[in-house]
């Protein structure tokens, strides 16, 4: 088992990796808008732009474990209100171009920092062979 930390995305704010990688597989913990300077701060207000940094933060995860944005096998997306979801998905589908991930998406009470998205993906290593 490997447990992943790259400098290109936010550290952890709690006691767990930024990813973990095992048999051939990448499990990434959720990301929120947070940047990768160590800012404590949410990027911004505006769900499409903290989708945007979301999903920058899952691209430099994946990356860091040997993987990529091609390689999601599955995503999970945790929304503060179901209303952000048209706005969400066109920032996803634009991540992910012609790939399209199995996904589920939730509607959450709260989520950390009171962000208004976080996505989780697992993912292949993109040198593991079957």
């Amino acid at each position: 088992m490997k447990f992943v930390q790259t400098k290109e995305a936010p550290s952890a704010i709690g006691p767990y990796s930024q990813a973990t990688v095992f048999n051939g597989m990448v499990y990434t913990s959720g990301q929120i808008a947070l940047t990768p300077d160590g800012s404590d701060a949410l990027l911004s207000e505006n769900v499409g732009v903290q989708a945007v940094r979301v999903l920058e933060n899952l691209k430099a995860v994946l990356e860091e474990a040997g993987s990529s944005m091609d390689s999601v096998i599955k995503t999970t997306i945790f929304l503060a209100d179901m209303d952000s979801f048209a706005t969400v998905n066109e920032v996803y589908e634009k991540a992910f171009g012609e790939h399209k991930p199995a996904r589920s998406t939730v509607a959450v009470k709260t989520l950390p920092k009171n962000a208004l998205v976080e996505i989780d993906a697992v993912a292949v290593v993109n040198d593991y062979s079957f």
